[in-house]
Order: C-alpha cells, then sequence, then structure tokens
C-alpha cells in the first residue's frame, strides 16, 4: 500500500517559500500530518575557465549564520528553463556567460521536508558578461585552482551541500583537469 494524501493545506505563505501541512495515510493503515517546505526548483552551476579556475560567491547565509563559499545558484523564475535559469544566474552573480553549459545531474536538497529539486550544470567559454545582481544579495566573487577546489571540498573547507554535490557530479568531467 503506498503513501496517500488525505489533505493539502497552505500554512505559510512567503517571498521564497511556502509552508504546507500535508496529512498522509502511511502505508500501515496510520495517519500523519508532515510539515512541506514548497520550493521552486533551482540551479548551482560550476563555472570553469580555460586556466581552470572555478567561480564561486561568498555570501552570509542566515541558516548557519556565516558566510559561505557556493557555486552560483538560483531559483527558476515561472516557467523558466533550468539551462537559461543557469545562464542568468551567472550573468547576475559572477557577470560572467558561457557559451557552453551541459547539464551534469539533479537532486533534490532535504526531501525529507522540501520539495525543491535541483538541477547542476557545468559552465565553460565563459565570457564577460554581467547582469545587475538581485537586491538582496551582497556577493562576493572569488576564483579558485579546480585542484585546491577538491582538496577544500575533502578537507571539509567547503561546507555548502549544493556546492559539495555540484562538484562530485562535476568530478567525473573534471578528471583531465584534476
Amino acid at each position: 500500500m503506498p503513501f496517500t494524501i488525505l489533505d493539502f493545506e497552505k500554512q505559510y505563505k512567503g517571498h521564497a517559500f511556502d509552508v504546507a501541512k500535508v496529512h498522509i495515510q502511511l502505508p500501515n493503515g496510520h495517519e500523519r500530518h508532515y510539515d512541506l517546505v514548497q520550493h521552486n526548483y533551482s540551479v548551482t552551476i560550476m563555472p570553469v575557465d580555460e586556466n581552470n579556475r572555478v567561480y564561486f560567491v561568498t555570501q552570509h547565509r542566515i541558516g548557519a549564520n556565516k558566510t559561505l563559499l557556493e557555486l552560483p545558484a538560483g531559483v527558476l523564475d515561472a516557467g523558466e528553463e533550468p539551462r537559461h535559469c543557469a545562464q542568468r544566474e551567472i550573468r547576475e552573480e559572477i557577470g560572467m556567460d558561457a557559451r557552453h553549459i551541459q547539464e551534469l545531474g539533479s537532486f533534490y536538497l532535504a526531501p525529507g521536508y522540501s520539495n525543491e529539486f535541483m538541477t547542476v550544470f557545468l559552465a565553460t567559454d565563459l565570457f564577460h558578461s554581467p547582469l545587475n545582481p538581485d537586491a538582496d544579495e551582497f556577493l562576493e566573487v572569488v576564483t579558485l585552482p579546480i585542484r585546491e577546489v577538491y582538496r577544500m571540498a575533502q578537507s571539509g573547507e567547503i561546507s555548502d551541500g549544493k556546492t559539495l554535490a555540484a562538484l562530485l557530479l562535476a568530478q567525473v568531467k573534471m578528471k583531465d583537469r584534476l
């Protein structure tokens, strides 16, 4: 017997996400309420230049209450395709666009309580093409040699989950650069 949704009630509507109370019948027949964070789909991008440097941003994250080193990322606008979102986000966040954008994979960020689904892209053949950043983003662009990036990931110096997942997905494509 599968999980069955019996009722779905929006509890909160926010700027970045909504929260719903979901009433579910479990496979054993029991019922339970879950809180579900409803979030638009998103992307993260690994921009790599011709010198094997990876472009990151640093930004303060309220959930961690500290500044994190992250790959550029963002949320899809209504009706927007993930690839277009990826190109828009790297232009807004690092001031670059890419002639080549390759999808590497996708995953749920926190499926125990959220439906946010993220697609990862590798961006290469970069060129200068800035867009204005979002008004609430205070980002600093950081470039690091790709070998240093993977060393930092292995040593625990990078603690952003989407960045670590993206680096794992990109590792096969980057093996000749490592």
